[in-house]
């Protein structure tokens, strides 16, 4: 008997550890396999030996410690990162439940029932009263997975929970870079403002000498009208990166999630030890490891593993109930001797016509496509973010060094046209020229120190960030 039951056995077994899931192929990356080359990218060898973004913690990416400690405490306290860790804690549950609908479902049911039967519905002729108690351990309507129909919602389930476990990943690496740039923003408004307010200063006594002159009659009205009009734009100028630097701060303060104190905000860019430089490494599959594209290939699985579960629908649904329990006409008589009660019932549904089921699958498939499309596009995505970052940290260098040079000989056309100007020989048009290409200059070798500062975060933030386990110890 148990020899003949073996094959039966073993075949409820194979059915039951199978799914008819299509078997999922990684795709090929839809990039070329090494990093742009070009004029562009002429300098990103030049630092031989630089580590790579993941192998960096990102306090080690991070060497200003002031920025460590904000970076910290907005780890702690931001908003949109505890809403995705609450996310993942969802979905966890979720997979939970989908994952124990593959185990019986085991209740105690205990019941009681008491009716009047009417003579003509008695077995006896004559009306009475019946009274039924019951206590039942069984298994209610427990669907063996004889087709893998819930073991692919299952592993749906579970791909979906692993996504949004690299979305709260995501969410960490974007809050970091947020926070860094908005610091390094905030910095250069600074610095900006530093440069008004001694511009504005540098204006007004300039202004003062033209007045005075204006008022001996050795200078004339044009030239002091237009030493006002350099004061008025200063004036305007310090006015607008005032408004700048109080909305970074704003920024700053709504990241971290609370009050930046005041003695971790730096004054200028000269102040803030600058982030690591990092290599890009030799091949563009370390993309593949984002928590985006992770995120992006664990939806593919999941609605890889959906279209088992609609191919599941078109085969028999098996499930069953069972109880063992005790039965009596009396309370007090459940649990004598001859009351025992069972009941087994197996059922099985085959489904015979469901226009439902065909475009269930269709649907299925199509997701699968369209999730694909979403792969491929964050993948080319992120090549293009890299491809631009490299871009910039291949000229950056060469854009400061000019526009340092240009800062140095516009400072020396000043002080000569300002000399000319006070010993009567060129007119006050030539040192107003002067002056605004010196200011002008001035915040473009800013602008792009703060560039270069802040494409060093961009290129660890595109390339998938480090380690975001812990903080420094």
């Amino acid at each position: 008997m148990i020899r003949n039951s073996l094959p039966i056995i073993l075949t409820i077994i194979f059915l039951a550890g199978c799914t008819l899931g299509p078997k999922y192929t990684k795709p090929q990356a839809p990039i070329p396999v090494d990093w742009p080359t070009g004029a562009a990218y002429r300098e990103t060898k030049t630092a031989t030996g630089a580590p790579t973004a993941p192998e960096l913690k990102w306090w080690e990416f991070f060497t200003d410690e002031r920025l460590q400690k904000i970076i910290e405490t907005a780890l702690d306290n931001n908003r949109d990162l505890r809403l995705a860790a609450l996310n993942v804690e969802r979905a966890r549950a979720f997979y939970g439940i989908q994952r124990a609908e593959l185990l019986p479902t085991l209740n105690v049911v205990g019941s009681g029932s008491k009716e009047r039967v009417p003579y003509d519905l008695s077995e006896t002729g004559k009306a009475m009263t019946r009274e039924r108690y019951s206590v039942d351990l069984g298994i209610l309507s427990w669907e063996i997975d004889f087709f893998g129909r819930i073991r692919s919602l299952k592993d749906r389930a579970l791909e979906e929970y692993l996504a949004t476990e690299q979305a709260r990943r995501g969410t960490q690496i974007l809050l970091v870079s947020a926070v860094a740039n908005t610091y390094l923003t905030l910095t250069a408004d600074r610095e900006h403002l530093k440069l008004s307010e001694s511009t504005l200063e540098t204006q007004e006594a300039a202004y003062n000498l033209i007045r005075r002159r204006y008022e001996v009659g050795l200078a004339s009205e044009l030239d002091l009208r237009r030493a006002q009009t350099q004061v008025d734009s200063a004036r305007g100028d310090m006015a607008r990166f005032t408004q700048l630097v109080a909305q970074d701060e704003n920024a700053l303060n709504l990241l971290v999630g609370s009050s930046v104190p005041s003695e971790f905000l730096p004054v200028d860019l000269d102040s803030v030890s600058p982030p690591k430089e990092i290599s890009p490494g030799m091949s563009s599959e370390v993309l593949l490891r984002r928590p985006d594209i992770m995120a992006a290939e664990h939806q593919l699985k999941a609605a890889n593993a959906f279209i088992g579960a609609a191919r599941a629908a078109f085969f028999p649904r098996i499930s069953l109930t069972t109880a063992v329990g005790t039965a009596s006409q009396e309370l007090s008589g459940l649990f004598k001797s001859g009351s025992g009660t069972w009941s087994f019932i197996p059922q099985m549904v085959m489904p015979i016509f469901d226009a439902r089921t065909w475009a269930a699958l269709k649907a299925s498939k199509a997701d699968r496509e369209i999730t694909l499309a979403q792969y491929e596009k964050a993948i080319q995505t992120a090549f293009r973010e890299v491809a631009d970052a490299l871009a910039v940290q291949g000229t950056v260098d060469v854009q400061l060094s000019a526009q340092q040079s240009l800062v140095n000989a516009v400072a020396e056309t000043y002080r000569l046209s300002n000399a000319r100007y006070t010993k009567g020989i060129d007119s006050y048009l030539g040192v107003l020229d002067a002056q605004r290409s010196l200011y002008a200059a001035q915040q473009g070798l800013i602008a792009l120190r703060l560039a270069s500062l802040t494409n060093r975060v961009t290129l660890y933030k595109v390339l998938g960030g480090g380690d975001l386990a812990s903080g420094p110890s």
